[in-house]
């Protein structure tokens, strides 16, 4: 039994619903008309279409109750209609004469639910409350969205996954992919360890770009045969080999207007970055088996998580290539790094697979976050989102609590001043960090704090993707 605060409390969640009852029998309406206003619920009915129409135009209707025998009407064509026509409203359809080929077709046209005549109060009391929760997951999902989200909703449905952070570094990230997308041909590099979100930045710069409208084609450079890599960017002529029974065309061609994102660009044999070079330099191609050069027009958008430095000391990559690519460089900082971006990352995880998987929302206990923001996470934001699927998977109750994460045992309590990481290029590059703040940001200041030039600090800067607004220069 409810008290008289939950009663109050559910007659204020119910009146936030405007529930349309459409329905021949005016008895019927009538009924279910006094029993939503008893429930606190805004109620309109209609006892022919026209009329449920004409409310549906005038009123933001949250949920339509419809029946599917009306007069010289087949319910389920007004479904069909009225979801076409208003795809966020939600329909529970209601029948006296229903049968399952009637539910099947019912809910693949879009109802959210089916109930036969004659039934009781509590059961469509049950099926509202269900729709109710339904329509708040959503609401939940679209303020997390609009709250944390950086980029418009329609590009994020065009990079696949979201962008969503509050740390200074993954605004400075963003402005910098806004800024090199208008230059379409304009070379870019991303950096950083792997799950940190490389290919969203690079479809950000592509999809803000004047080649939005043309092919973004993604290549993992580590997962291609050394004896098809040729073939497979080049493209080749039927009969050049054994294998090619017609003729192919290669990535560069498939680009053609668009963009070529290469990513793991660091893993490619050295015989053919010499040839990718030249590629990127004429925007030409000559295909495996024939002569004729073939023009094509593409960006490159290339990405690593190796330090290219080391590799071109070890003469593995080349430095010409390098200076190529990396016109624009983008580094992307790890997860433990910028640990303010960890709760909106989380909240956002929650609601989007409480929604996958139809489960209600939980909350976060703070024991939670706090844990979380301890944990050195070493796969990054592809790590926190596998972590809270799981969690939402195996969590038997409404708060998420620090037992319903695994982290791997060793990676924990990053934020401990004993924890000793034993890495020069991570030392370097928070010690360079940790003098810029201390200088105020002062460029010059802070290389006469570390003991070494501007430029070498400038030079350490760009390896490292350490990045510095206007507005820190100045304070």
């Amino acid at each position: 039994m409810f008290n008289n605060s939950e009663k109050r409390e559910n007659l204020q969640l119910n009146a936030q619903m405007k529930v349309l009852v459409i329905d021949d029998e005016s008895n019927f309406t009538e009924e279910i008309e006094e029993f939503l206003q008893n429930q606190g619920y805004l109620s309109f009915t209609a006892n022919n279409v026209h009329k449920g129409k004409a409310i549906l135009k005038s009123h933001d209707i949250d949920l339509l109750i419809l029946d599917v025998r009306l007069k010289g009407v087949n319910g389920l064509d007004v479904l069909k209609e009225v979801k076409l026509a208003y795809p966020k409203l939600e329909v529970i359809i209601v029948s006296a004469h229903g049968d399952m080929e009637t539910v099947i077709t019912a809910l693949r046209n879009g109802a959210i639910d089916y109930l036969k005549k004659p039934f009781r109060h509590t059961d469509i009391q049950i099926a509202i409350q269900r729709t109710r929760k339904f329509l708040d997951l959503h609401r939940v999902i679209r303020n997390m969205e609009e709250k944390n989200s950086l980029i418009s909703k329609n590009l994020q449905e065009k990079i696949k996954r979201e962008f969503i952070g509050e740390s200074r570094q993954i605004k400075e990230i963003l402005n910098l992919a806004m800024t090199a997308s208008k230059y379409k041909d304009t070379s870019v590099l991303i950096t950083g360890e792997s799950g940190t979100g490389k290919e969203n930045v690079a479809r950000i710069i592509h999809y803000e770009s004047d080649r939005k409208d043309n092919i973004f084609c993604a290549v993992n450079s580590s997962a291609i045969t050394d004896s098809l890599l040729e073939s497979e960017f080049f493209g080749h002529k039927k009969g050049s080999f054994t294998g090619a029974i017609s003729d192919k065309k290669g990535f560069f061609e498939v680009s053609d207007n668009g963009t070529l994102f290469l990513d793991e660009i660091a893993d490619m044999p050295i015989n053919l970055q010499a040839k990718i070079l030249r590629a990127i330099e004429e925007k030409t191609i000559t295909r495996v088996g024939e002569t004729e050069p073939v023009a094509t027009d593409f960006r490159i958008i290339a990405a690593t998580n190796h330090d290219i430095e080391k590799l071109i000391e070890a003469k593995k990559f080349r430095l010409d290539l390098l200076h190529r690519l990396n016109t624009i460089h983008i580094h992307i900082p790890p997860l433990r790094e910028r640990i303010e971006d960890i709760q909106p990352l989380l909240e956002y995880f929650v609601s989007e697979f409480a929604r996958r998987l139809n489960k209600p929302v939980p909350g976060i206990a703070k024991e939670t976050v706090k844990m979380l923001m301890t944990y050195s996470f070493p796969g990054n934001v592809r790590e926190l989102r596998n972590m809270t699927e799981r969690a939402l998977i195996l969590c038997r109750d409404e708060i998420l609590t620090p037992n319903d994460f695994y982290t791997k045992p060793g990676t924990d309590q990053v934020t401990q001043k004993e924890t000793v990481i034993f890495n020069l290029d991570e030392n370097e590059q928070n010690l360079i960090r940790l003098a810029l703040k201390e200088k105020n940001f002062n460029q010059n200041k802070t290389a006469e704090l570390l003991g070494i030039t501007r430029d070498s600090l400038i030079r350490r800067m760009k390896k490292y993707g350490i990045m510095v607004s206007k507005s820190d220069n100045s304070e």
